[in-house]
């Protein structure tokens, strides 16, 4: 018969009260106390109840993490350093997809039917400035969002710089000394902020070295995948004269924009050079391996779940925002063989 908090309280010889704390993670309880606990807990081989914790604390212990699509790598890479820091903080994860669907990211912001499902949200929506505002007092659930939206004090945001990051990978471009350098994943129709803030570091880097945006090189991109980069690629090469590098919103855009290089008889680097964002682990095997801007996913994860565990402990605490950081790999999309 499995143990039961009574037994590991007799164990201890300390109240149920106290094996409550202990298990809760409430932390005014004396080291002694809580060796005694857990020692007891470990011989007894205890599993605490979640369904009684939820009854007793009003709290699941899961949170939920949703993103626009889960088989993007970056996102798929983003969930499993969630799921970590999490766990090292004695919560699970559910994960949830939007499928880029803005009225299903309203429900779920909103949704009263699921709150007793998790405890709070980490969120990476795609719905603009405006319609987070409208949203402003429907949902009494704890929320942290990720990815580049503009802070306004209203939710804990954790991103990168995503302009500085569109701007050093142009940057990078332009020191190796292209000069028809190309955009890949613009979309005129979102009014989210990543496009806009990728678009903008963009340009500011080639104005910065005396280059004028050539709006014919800004090339639209529906989704951020391998077949949209290959796509647009395809038509960018298309033209005369064509690019001598593009820099892709995305490492999935990146892929396509190779094969599509690839399949034009160009070579990459030395015809067109071609760098991504986000680091993912399939661009570090290609060939040429992509140049790329990495993004810290287990950094965004921790700082993530410890503000949404503040939140959920403290739900009047301040919003902050937290900066990841990123870095520049120049791999051999770039700087050729061996690079």
């Amino acid at each position: 018969m499995p143990a039961t908090l009574r037994d590991v309280a007799e164990r201890a010889q300390v109240s149920m009260r106290t094996v409550s704390n202990v298990v809760s993670g409430y932390t005014h309880v004396s080291a002694r106390m809580r060796e005694r606990v857990l020692a007891a807990i470990a011989e007894l081989d205890y599993r605490p109840n979640p369904v009684a914790r939820t009854l007793r604390t009003g709290r699941t212990g899961v949170l939920a993490l949703i993103v626009p699509e889960i088989d993007v790598p970056y996102f798929s890479e983003l969930a499993r350093d969630v799921i970590n820091a999490a766990a090292g903080l004695g919560y699970q994860v559910m994960i949830d997809q939007t499928g880029h669907d803005h009225e299903r990211e309203r429900d779920l912001l909103t949704g009263a039917d699921r709150a007793m499902l998790f405890d709070g949200i980490l969120f990476s929506p795609l719905v603009t400035k405006a319609e987070l505002r409208e949203m402003n007092g429907r949902s009494s659930m704890p929320i942290v969002m990720l990815g580049e939206h503009d802070f306004d004090g209203r939710y804990d945001h954790v991103a990168i710089d995503n302009v500085r990051a569109a701007h050093d990978a142009t940057r990078h471009l332009i020191d190796l000394g292209r000069t028809r350098i190309a955009a890949l994943g613009a979309q005129p129709a979102e009014s989210y902020a990543t496009p806009q803030q990728r678009t903008a570091g963009y340009e500011a880097a080639l104005r910065e070295a005396g280059l004028e945006p050539d709006p014919s090189l800004l090339q639209p991109a529906e989704h951020y995948r391998r077949a949209d980069g290959y796509e647009a690629t395809t038509a960018l090469l298309a033209r005369s004269p064509r690019p001598d590098a593009i820099f892709c919103y995305s490492d999935l855009l990146a892929m396509g924009a190779l094969r599509a290089a690839f399949d034009a008889g160009l070579r990459v680097p030395e015809d067109v050079a071609i760098i991504g964002i986000d680091d993912i682990e399939e661009g570090r095997y290609s060939r040429p391996s992509l140049s790329t801007v990495s993004l810290d996913t287990p950094f965004i994860a921790r700082e993530a779940v410890a503000r949404i565990a503040a939140r959920i402990e403290d739900p009047d605490t301040p919003a902050e925002e937290v900066v990841a950081p990123h870095t520049l790999i120049a791999r051999e999309s770039t700087l050729g063989l061996g690079g």
